[in-house]
């Protein structure tokens, strides 16, 4: 059995009412009706826990996707901000080319005396 006991909201009581007096039968009792009542009371309990535990999930899972895209968007903007601090660095420096074009040069000179 259930811990807690749960109580019905008495918009859903008429709403059964309604609905069992609107498909009641010719010579249904009212006890039957009453009966009929209970059961599609039942019903609509049922489907709001339904639709709540669903509801919860829903949010949670809403909840953990918009953590996951909140530190996705931090750790673009930490990325993006080192990411605009190696591109203010100043272009690449000619030195070691010049000496590149230096070192073969004399490379090519002293070959050229050696002959």
């Amino acid at each position: 059995m259930a811990k807690y006991k749960t109580t019905t909201s008495k918009e859903t009581i008429k709403e059964a009412e309604s609905i069992a007096k609107a498909t009641q039968r010719p010579g249904q009792t009212k006890e039957q009706t009453r009966l009929i009542a209970q059961g599609i009371q039942k019903g609509i309990e049922q489907y709001k826990k339904q639709y709540k535990t669903k509801s919860r999930e829903l949010d949670k899972k809403l909840k953990t996707i918009k953590s996951k895209t909140q530190a996705d968007k931090a750790k673009n903007a930490n990325s993006h901000s080192e990411g605009d601090a190696l591109s203010k660095k100043s272009p690449p420096s000619p030195l070691p080319w010049a000496l590149l074009l230096i070192s073969w040069v004399s490379f090519s000179i002293f070959l050229y005396m050696t002959r």
